[in-house]
């Protein structure tokens, strides 16, 4: 088995979700389409709603900001015409939604509304989340070694806590000391490292960075922090180059802790 020695002034492990700790299959075969085939259902269901009218009013502001947008689909304002009305309406917030996901955008209104309707579905039991085998063991004895463990995923904090609270191994929140997301900046952007530093109240080099993604080990590595990429089934190749330049591991159990010997 590959050994990745964790260097001496590593204090905090930080985490991606898709493709690190979760297969990206969960998020593509079954988180997003979920949204597609629900979010009609969803929005009759809850339409009365205080929060589901705030996550239309933010769908309807980003629907105006991306009129120029080829495709774009615009969400009108209530008319006040009972029925007929209201259905035309939410088949627009239906249409804006996949219109958006088709894009893969990650704005705040539809990342809002995805989180409200995944916390519905964990709640009833319609999901649970799955990690791989060797993480939540690994998370464990990390932290038994006096490590800090953070997340930081493009997914909201909502959405992280949705997952790590309704796992197919119950509820793991525990394990985790802290959520970033995109708010504290995009995780292709190096000063976004630093801020989580920051954050955290530690150097940049006293993080290790876990990632499937090399654009994201790249902007990490630039602001000091130690980083391996992590190589699962189903994740995009690496080039001959970035095998080479990168530290990999397939398993979590491949980190090897100083402090823990």
């Amino acid at each position: 088995m590959v050994v990745l020695c964790v260097p001496a002034e590593v204090t905090v492990i930080l985490l991606d979700i898709e493709g690190t700790t979760t297969p990206i299959a969960f998020v593509k075969d079954i988180l997003f389409p979920y949204i597609k085939e629900n979010v009609k259902e969803y929005l009759q269901t809850h339409w009365e709603e205080e929060e589901c009218q705030q996550d239309v009013n933010l769908l309807r502001k980003q629907a105006e900001e991306d009129s120029h947008l080829d495709g774009a689909v615009p969400i009108p304002a209530a008319s006040g015409n009972g029925a007929d009305d209201l259905q035309q309406m939410i088949q627009a917030v239906v249409d804006n939604v996949r219109w958006q996901m088709s894009l893969d955008r990650k704005t705040t209104a539809l990342k809002q509304l995805q989180g409200h309707m995944w916390r519905a579905a964990f709640a009833a039991g319609r999901m649970k989340a799955e990690f791989f085998e060797d993480v939540v063991p690994a998370v464990r004895k990390w932290r038994e070694a006096g490590m800090k463990v953070y997340i930081y995923s493009s997914g909201s904090v909502e959405a992280q806590k949705l997952l790590f609270g309704h796992s197919t191994e119950g509820d793991i929140l525990e394990l985790v000391d802290g959520h970033f997301d995109t708010k504290i900046g995009h995780k292709v952007e190096s000063e976004s490292y630093r801020k989580i530093a920051n954050s955290i109240g530690c150097s940049t080099n006293n993080i290790l960075f876990l990632t499937d993604v090399t654009l994201e080990a790249s902007a990490a590595e630039e602001a000091d922090v130690h980083v391996a990429v992590v190589v699962r089934p189903g994740n995009a190749g690496l080039t001959d180059d970035e095998k080479t330049y990168y530290s990999l591991i397939t398993s979590f159990s491949e980190l090897y802790l100083p402090s823990s010997t």
